[in-house]
């Protein structure tokens, strides 16, 4: 079977130089080695994706000499298939859900945190710090059916000892130059949140659900999300899905070293059309010539 690449961009915002940078390298690679090239939308936050964004994804794609097959996945529209795995787990009793709203969780950080530093997630976010892993099933019940908003986290001591040790296959390079076999470090992030009330899905559950489904063999994509292929290969073992080839490559930054962001106007790729920019002079602005 040939091998399957993927671009995955979210809608909340226009593409810039390090989106181009990851889309050109997986089409670059997939045409190198005779494989597939898919365009995914992941477009599950509907309070910040929008149509207008979706449409100029596909502009700026085709605009530099990307093709993609179609259709498009788009996550919006496979709800289910993630509500499905969400229930798979919950049969392993790795569901709870936490009722606590981000103001409550900022404040039981800083509760815990006067008595010395709060662990916190390889993005530097504090670990969950609630106690709803130890509520009654019936308290939980009782307050699902007032309506309470809810998170549905992963029990991640229980994922953990259930999984055991776990391990991917790296082709690029990790923030300390880990490649080939690394090792999985799930703990590391605490109970992760798997779905919202409002949103039936999160970032981590959708992309395992759709590389397994999609049939992606090599995942290629920003060094930011290295350790976050911890979550994603555990998620894989419990639901029994295949593990692509993992390749982390370094991010676009601009002048000051910061991550670029989609409301950087000077990366932005229908700012630089606009002022003259060709798809050439983008593949050399990104290092790809």
């Amino acid at each position: 079977m040939p091998p399957v690449f993927r671009f995955a961009p979210s809608p909340n915002g226009y593409l810039h130089l390090g989106h181009a940078f990851s889309a050109l390298l997986n089409h670059d690679l997939a045409r190198q080695s005779g494989g597939r090239f898919l365009l995914r939308i992941e477009d599950i936050d509907a309070t910040r994706c929008r149509v207008e964004f979706e449409e100029a994804i596909y502009e700026d794609l085709a605009w530099l000499g990307i093709a993609w097959e179609t259709p498009v996945r788009r996550q919006s529209e496979h709800f289910a298939a993630y509500g499905a795995a969400i229930d798979r787990l919950s049969a392993q009793g790795l569901v709870y859900p936490s009722f606590e709203s981000r103001a409550d969780i900022a404040r039981l950080v800083a509760e815990r945190e006067a008595g010395g530093a709060w662990p916190r997630d390889p993005d530097g976010a504090p670990l969950y710090p609630g106690t709803a892993k130890s509520l009654s099933a019936e308290e939980r019940d009782r307050l699902i059916g007032q309506g309470a908003p809810f998170a549905l986290r992963l029990d991640m001591a229980s994922a953990v000892a259930r999984a055991g040790g776990l391990s991917w296959q790296e082709a690029g390079e990790g923030p300390a130059g880990e490649s080939g076999d690394v090792a999985a470090r799930p703990e590391a992030w605490g109970d992760v949140i798997l779905a919202r009330k409002e949103t039936p899905t999160s970032y981590h559950l959708s992309v395992v659900i759709d590389d397994a489904l999609q049939g992606v063999t090599d995942a290629v994509r920003g060094i930011d999300l290295f350790w976050s292929t911890s979550v994603h290969r555990l998620l894989q073992a419990l639901l029994g899905l295949p593990a692509p080839v993992y390749r982390h490559h370094a991010l676009i930054r601009d002048a000051a070293g910061q991550k670029l962001s989609k409301s950087t106007r000077a990366t932005g790729l229908r700012e630089l059309r606009a002022d003259g920019t060709s798809p050439s002079d983008v593949r050399r602005l990104v290092g790809l010539v």
